[in-house]
């Protein structure tokens, strides 16, 4: 069940927006990016106590449902809810997933982590899209995916995961070919962001290293993504469809020799 910041109603005239996997780092960036510039933001993730307190946290424009974006019948609830109070979806961010990167070898990988890590990472944004698509039609929305640059790098023993992004990818470009006109479908691919709570990233600073061997000078933060998430579901990006937008500070185009 959505839990409400405000006993009162919340204002339902604006544009309303479905953020997955957003108790904590980038997902709560956008969802706060987004409050800011004045949506109605829904959070969703499958940590509801630490849901529930960010969603009172952002105010009254901001509320909670706990969603296993994998779980067809979960998704279809929730946005039955959405609905229930909102009466509309205007935008859809797919950012929910299994985020650590790393399995065991390949040799060892056990094929229920394989299927866990497709089910929450790709085949969740499919089951939100499917659900979703109507609502955004009517209003002319957008889609945007969360993939990341392991799409396109690896580091050893990561199988699940970049295949899982790799496949955001191409599911972006073609629900952007079956929902266009209406509904524009981008996708952003994060580098290296320190998306560790505040009080983690002052306990235990980055290094210079860290920042320096990135061509943008730093390592990148939440609001990076947020900023441009929120362009591609504002009409200024009304001409843009099926891309993937790296932000990455510049790392998948630095070549480096060791």
């Amino acid at each position: 069940m959505i839990e409400w910041s405000l006993d009162a109603a919340v204002a339902n005239n604006g544009r309303v927006a479905l953020v997955t996997g957003a108790a904590r780092g980038i997902g709560l960036g956008i969802a706060a990016w987004l409050l800011s510039e004045g949506w109605q933001v829904v959070l969703t993730d499958l940590d509801h106590v630490r849901g529930g307190k960010v969603a009172r946290v952002l105010g009254e424009n901001a509320c909670f449902i706990t969603m296993d974006v994998s779980d067809e019948a979960q998704v279809a609830q929730g946005i039955a809810e959405v609905l229930g109070r909102f009466g509309r979806i205007d935008a859809l961010v797919c950012n929910a997933a299994i985020a650590d990167p790393h399995n065991s070898t390949l040799e060892s990988l056990d094929l229920a982590h394989w299927n866990r890590v497709l089910a929450v990472n790709l085949s969740g944004p499919m089951l939100l899209a499917k659900h979703c698509a109507p609502y955004l039609r009517a209003h002319c929305g957008a889609i945007v995916n969360l993939a990341s640059t392991r799409a396109m790098q690896s580091e050893p023993d990561s199988e699940a995961y970049a295949a899982s992004k790799g496949g955001l990818l191409a599911l972006t470009h073609a629900l952007a070919i079956s929902l266009g006109p209406e509904i524009r479908v981008n996708a952003v691919s994060p580098g290296w962001i320190d998306a560790r709570d505040p009080s983690v990233r002052r306990a235990e600073p980055l290094s210079d290293t860290d920042h320096a061997q990135h061509p943008a000078g730093r390592v990148g933060t939440v609001e990076d993504v947020a900023a441009l998430v929120a362009w591609l579901l504002s009409r200024n990006a009304g001409f843009v469809t099926g891309q993937e937008f790296v932000v990455d500070g510049g790392m998948t185009r630095k070549m480096i020799y060791r």
